[in-house]
């Protein structure tokens, strides 16, 4: 029977991608042998690393000028480097926008190499929403910001206008819209939301932002020794990059960005309307800025949720509790997630509400 994958991450893939990885790691290419198994140098994998690169551009339509990097070390270790790589040696200082756990993360571990404003922050209102009218200083080395907030259902759907480099951190709604890709001078995201397993972390830059540090940075955490390399400068995780660029090569067939936003519009629509209209259920995040992927909630009486639990958890509905710093419940509805789940969803909270309401 069907399970309603509702996981925050790692998260759903589409049914397709799982059954061709599945098959490459018996056997990859034709050649009898497993894709996990063979030499990343080989022709074969470098063909995957090409078409994984050049489907990034495509679908982001992103400009000449650009570098695409597959990394490791999760969006966790892109907090050092991007502070390591953009940040002056001498007086550095960059700008960051607080709205959730892993943009305080990033905060943090900035915080060691140069002088970190945090401009704007939603925590005083447990980041339910996304700060507005702020102003970024002219004289940053760069502006950072997080895109979507997993735990706490928020994303940014309007991007400041900045002078300064602009940097996000797009690991749980990369490839979840279609918008101008070009205004960003880095982008970095972990694979295991949107595009992926674990193991594997996108990083796209503008290449004239690049060194002009100052500082001397240890070799793997320079993004030039990357983009000399061409992301082999060590032994790529070849499974997620496969299993990724299956996913972009997915995305690319069923009609890009702008059909995957409309049917992740029409996901969202669906879930809210119904916590909307049910007098029993009431979200977290404010409606403005509600997150197309993460939709967090909660039952308006707690006494019930034994009751609610057991209805979903008999749905064939996995993944759907909240994180602890938030309570309650989190849908996440990424890309691969289909509307006729989101819709089981829907109807078990119809006939909870009919049942106790």
């Amino acid at each position: 029977m069907k399970v309603h994958n509702f996981s925050a991450g790692p998260s759903i893939l589409p049914q397709e991608v799982l059954q061709q990885a599945s098959d490459a790691v018996k056997n990859f290419d034709g050649l009898n042998l497993s894709l996990i198994e063979i030499s990343h140098r080989s022709k074969n994998f470098v063909a995957v690393m090409d078409e994984a690169i050049a489907l990034v551009k495509k679908l982001l339509k992103l400009p000449e000028g650009y570098s695409v990097m597959f990394l490791q070390g999760g969006a966790s270790l892109q907090f050092t480097m991007v502070a390591q790589n953009l940040l002056k040696a001498q007086n550095g200082k960059a700008a960051y926008l607080n709205t959730g756990t892993w943009a305080s993360k990033a905060l943090k571990e900035a915080k060691l190499f140069g002088e970190i404003l945090e401009i704007a922050s939603s925590k005083d209102k447990n980041f339910n929403f996304i700060p507005k009218g702020y102003n970024i200083p002219e004289d940053v080395d760069y502006f950072h910001c997080t895109s979507n907030n997993t735990i706490f259902g928020t994303q940014m759907h309007d991007f400041s206008n900045t002078k300064a480099p602009l940097v996000c951190d797009m690991s749980s709604d990369i490839f979840c819209r279609d918008m101008d890709y070009s205004k960003f001078d880095l982008i970095y995201a972990g694979a295991q939301k949107n595009m992926g397993p674990a193991g594997t972390t996108l990083v796209i830059v503008r290449d004239e932002i690049l060194g002009k540090s100052g500082r001397e940075i240890p070799t793997m955490l320079n993004y030039e020794t990357h983009i000399k390399k061409e992301s082999m400068f060590n032994t790529p995780p070849v499974f997620a990059v496969y299993v990724s660029m299956l996913t972009l090569r997915w995305i690319d067939q069923n009609g890009g960005l702008p059909a995957i936003e409309k049917k992740n519009r029409a996901k969202a629509d669906l879930i809210y309307g119904e916590i909307d209209s049910n007098p029993m259920f009431i979200g977290t995040a404010e409606k403005e800025d509600r997150s197309l992927m993460n939709v967090t909630f909660l039952l308006k009486d707690d006494a019930l949720k034994d009751e609610f639990d057991a209805m979903w958890k008999a749905a064939n509905i996995n993944g759907l509790n909240g994180h602890r710093d938030v309570g309650g419940y989190r849908a996440s509805i990424y890309n691969a997630m289909p509307i006729e789940s989101v819709q089981v969803l829907v109807d078990v909270m119809k006939a909870f509400t009919k049942k106790f309401g």
